[in-house]
């Protein structure tokens, strides 16, 4: 299997967001794959993710992979943690626990979009709820439910 690379604009992008102050934590893996932070109203996290055939796990339908529904939900929950808590992009978060309960296959061709909630937070856990849609937020693809550590402060690495 040959490795997929991103498009070299796409490289530097990148490598410029690892290196860039961490005035707004985009990851690589989200850049990689076109991810775009929609709101971050209070508790409230929502990202898009438009079509791309990188995105695809069966090549014969054309429909995207799971594990790109699944990238959504988790980013989106952080993001509704971290408008839920804090406005401090160092503060570190962590995923602890992720349930998807994928609905039904996305349609080929549409942009995705993801939802999540942060509805309790305790000293040192957030409780998120979430949704994945193309067209409809209410014909959902998938919902989640996932729990998440509030941990101390990052610092970069170098």
């Amino acid at each position: 299997m040959s490795r997929v690379e991103p498009p070299a604009d796409e490289k530097s992008s990148a490598k410029a967001a690892v290196n860039a102050p961490p005035v707004e934590m985009i990851s690589p893996h989200s850049i990689f794959l076109q991810l775009e932070y929609i709101d971050n109203d209070e508790g409230v996290g929502k990202v898009k993710m438009p079509y791309a055939d990188i995105l695809v796990g069966d090549p014969d339908t054309g429909i995207p992979h799971g594990g790109v529904i699944t990238t959504m939900l988790d980013t989106a929950s952080g993001k509704a943690v971290k408008a839920k808590i804090s406005q401090d992009e160092n503060l570190a978060i962590a995923t602890l626990d992720l349930r998807i309960d994928y609905m039904q296959p996305a349609e080929p061709g549409g942009d995705l979009f993801a939802q999540a909630e942060c509805y309790k937070t305790t000293a040192n856990v957030a409780f998120v709820k979430g949704v994945a849609w193309q067209n409809d937020i209410n014909d959902p693809i998938a919902t989640s439910v996932g729990t998440f550590m509030i941990g101390t402060m990052n610092t970069p690495r170098k």
